[in-house]
């Protein structure tokens, strides 16, 4: 390096973006990613004691992959390397194996050589790493935001440790930007701003576990902020939301607001108005409402609401829900809103769900004495001579596999739980039992 590139590089660190300059150099400095790197955990014992195997660390943006890396980089007695997936080729490979090749040989040093966006090296170029990662020479640390075991190369996937990271909490993000604003050596101190707490609320919530988004918003904030009057910059709600560009809902997750927009979102879904619904929906989401508690709700609704009408909004909501657990935000918002369309076109009956209410008061309220003796077990000896199961008649062996006899206790006799309503699927149901009572 010469004397031209030394200053380049010092600029540089000064220069470089805020999230990039507070990027923590040691474990104790890391935040969030706890069930990985919790002090006792197995990476963490893996850093500290220097006995790293290839691992992939696989995440959302901004989580920490590259961090992890870096920490390690600095605690390690090992060569470290690192290449970027989308720049470098067999060329870069190759070079890098050759190099650490020597370096094992000359001085008896391992390389760990770490290839951000791993998932973008095609089967040939991952194929070109596999022996040296087999044989140890090279010491893989792979940075992915795709799933490794589908965008991976299996057989460096069965060689390597995977550790999956976390969208960081909004307590994670609202720590780091408290730092950011605190350190006066590579964060925003020197410039003494304040950030009112709606603001720092702002920020933690809507960054969306991604701390470089959050940390980039601060930086633009305490730069493009004009001191007051008493000469401080004071970062406010309206400047949080322009920096990071995402407009702030009045919408506190433990507050009314919450309350009030799902019970809304709920009572669009039964009132078959699927816009509001979308629309209530799409509030949630925005504002960070976790979308495990919306399907939740349409899974509740679906069959509270729907019912029997339409027995198959049950199943496209527990669907919708499955398919958010599998693929995630923000594309789980798509089978959300498939679930919420369609729950809230389906025709409508509560009929189950008042049957139930119905029977878990009476079983509260009315003592009952025994079941019929009809129905009770008869499969053990003895039962007969205690009259279980004498005159029970198999509705199978009869036409249209019914016969009528009494299934309810004495003390409920001609009581009606389930009344069948007009609407969609239901109006067959209610049809078939009357049919069956001889109703009709």
């Amino acid at each position: 390096m010469d004397l031209f590139e030394y200053n380049r590089s010092l600029q540089g660190g000064k220069e470089a973006p805020l999230a990039a300059r507070l990027r923590p150099v040691s474990l104790e400095e890391f935040v969030g990613q706890e069930h990985i790197v919790g002090k006792g955990k197995l990476l963490y014992r893996a850093i500290k004691s220097d006995r790293l195997s290839s691992v992939i660390f696989y995440g959302p943006p901004g989580t920490g992959k590259t961090t992890l890396a870096k920490i390690i980089a600095n605690t390690t007695k090992s060569v470290f390397r690192q290449i970027n997936a989308t720049t470098a080729g067999i060329k870069d490979i190759k070079e890098t194996v050759e190099d650490a090749k020597a370096d094992l040989g000359m001085y008896g040093k391992k390389t760990i050589l770490f290839i951000d966006e791993i998932h973008r090296f095609n089967k040939t170029q991952q194929d070109a790493l596999l022996p040296h990662v087999e044989d140890g020479t090279i010491i893989l640390i792979g940075a992915t935001t795709e799933n490794p075991y589908f965008e991976v190369n299996k057989a460096l996937v069965s060689r390597s440790m995977i550790f999956e990271l976390h969208q960081l909490e909004e307590k994670h993000i609202k720590t780091l930007l408290t730092r950011a604003l605190a350190d006066t050596e590579k964060g925003m101190g020197a410039y003494h701003a304040v950030m009112e707490e709606d603001a720092l609320e702002f920020l933690g919530n809507t960054a969306n576990g991604d701390a470089r988004a959050a940390l980039n918003a601060l930086e633009l904030a305490v730069l493009t902020t004009e001191p007051d009057e008493k000469g401080e910059i004071r970062i406010t709600l309206e400047a949080a939301e322009e920096c990071i560009q995402k407009r702030a809902l009045n919408y506190d997750k433990d507050g009314d607001n919450h309350y009030d927009t799902i019970s809304a979102f709920i009572k669009s879904m039964r009132g078959s108005d699927p816009d509001a619904a979308l629309y209530y929906l799409a509030k949630m989401i925005y504002a960070g409402e976790d979308p495990k508690f919306i399907a939740r709700r349409v899974i509740i609704c679906a069959s509270e609401d729907v019912g029997n009408a339409d027995p198959h909004a049950l199943q496209v909501a527990v669907a919708a829900m499955e398919a958010v657990n599998f693929i995630g935000m923000p594309e789980g918002r798509i089978p959300l809103a498939q679930a919420v369309t369609y729950v809230a076109c389906a025709p409508k009956s509560n009929a189950a769900y008042l049957g139930i209410d119905k029977a878990l008061s009476d079983v509260r309220n009315i003592r009952i004495r025994t079941v019929p003796p009809h129905l009770k077990d008869a499969s053990y000896s003895g039962a007969e001579e205690l009259g279980h199961g004498i005159g029970y008649q198999y509705a199978h062996d009869f036409p249209g596999h019914y016969v009528k006899q009494q299934y309810l206790p004495d003390e409920l006799m001609g009581t009606v739980y389930y009344a069948p309503t007009d609407n969609g699927i239901e109006r067959r149901i209610k049809e078939h039992l009357k049919r069956l009572r001889g109703e009709l």
